[in-house]
């Protein structure tokens, strides 16, 4: 079993490193917002530690799933950052969801300092997290991944390394590209079919045995229909996730014009107060 510092208790991390306790591991958190990670402590026995520094300091893992880039950078190099005090040897993996700069940009900074590092992202949403059933896509070393592979098991369903640093996060970059077309082209099969008068409970029920099927299909087709957007990956970070993807597109040369419009379909929600619904609220700008 490892000594661990978890940092960043939001909807993804809270139940992740509840998992990790679960699994016997020696789990320490921290959260910006350190009433949260008390309320984590009374529910799961861990320890809390007030900055990414202290719960670093004994450390064999650490883990993070924080926001964004600027973020991922506070937690590494700031002032009370793991570099004060993470050791040689030791490995930083980092579920969150970044622009793959920042990730070579971190394990170039910890490899100074002998630290190995994963760019982690996960799929799999709210309800895969505290299941334990996440996606991982991870960057990084053989040797890295395969001394984290066993840790991270407490969570995940699969886990895979997908070549050197940043290539977790280009492999996310495409789980959302693909995702967001998706959802799309369900919205309007939906909204298509409520228009047109069909008993949409039928209809899902049918074409979700062909060709059609998908994870959002089954997991978003009624509450779709219903018009319920209170749960799941908000509109906000699906916002957050394709403009890191645009941007290395536009590095790369690569198009991607159903994403761009779609960025822009999930840019008129926010404008309608919908930043928190759940990305399968893009059926609402169909309903007219």
């Amino acid at each position: 079993m490892a000594k661990i510092a978890f940092i960043g208790l939001g909807n993804m991390g809270y139940p992740m490193a509840g998992h990790l306790l679960g699994a016997g591991h020696d789990v320490t958190v921290v959260n910006r917002t350190p009433a949260k990670a008390a309320r984590w402590c009374d529910e799961y026995g861990g320890a809390q530690a007030a900055t990414p520094a202290a719960a670093a300091d004994s450390a064999e893992f650490v883990f993070t799933c924080v926001g964004n880039d600027d973020d991922l950078r506070a937690v590494v190099l700031g002032r009370q950052g793991v570099v004060q005090t993470l050791r040689a040897g030791r490995i930083f993996i980092d579920h969150s969801t970044t622009s793959a700069v920042v990730a070579r940009e971190m394990a170039a900074a910890l490899a100074a300092r002998g630290i190995e590092f994963l760019d982690a992202p996960v799929s799999g949403g709210q309800a895969g997290a505290q299941k334990g059933v996440l996606t991982v896509m991870c960057g990084g070393s053989e040797r890295a991944f395969e001394r984290a592979r066993p840790v991270v098991a407490a969570y995940a369903r699969a886990c895979a390394l997908m070549g050197p640093v940043g290539s977790g996060q280009l492999t996310k970059m495409v789980n959302q590209v693909c995702i967001a077309g998706l959802l799309q082209g369900l919205a309007e099969g939906l909204a298509f079919g409520q228009r047109v008068g069909l008993d949409m409970n039928a209809v899902i029920e049918v074409i979700a045995k062909g060709a059609a099927q998908s994870w959002q299909m089954d997991n978003r087709a009624h509450t779709m229909c219903q018009g319920e957007f209170n749960f799941g990956f908000a509109v906000d970070w699906m916002r957050k996730d394709l403009g890191i993807v645009r941007d290395e597109a536009s590095r790369h040369g690569a198009q991607l014009p159903v994403t761009t419009l779609v960025d822009g379909f999930y840019a008129e929600l926010q404008a309608r107060g919908g930043g928190r619904w759940d990305t399968s609220s893009l059926i609402e700008r169909l309903r007219g």
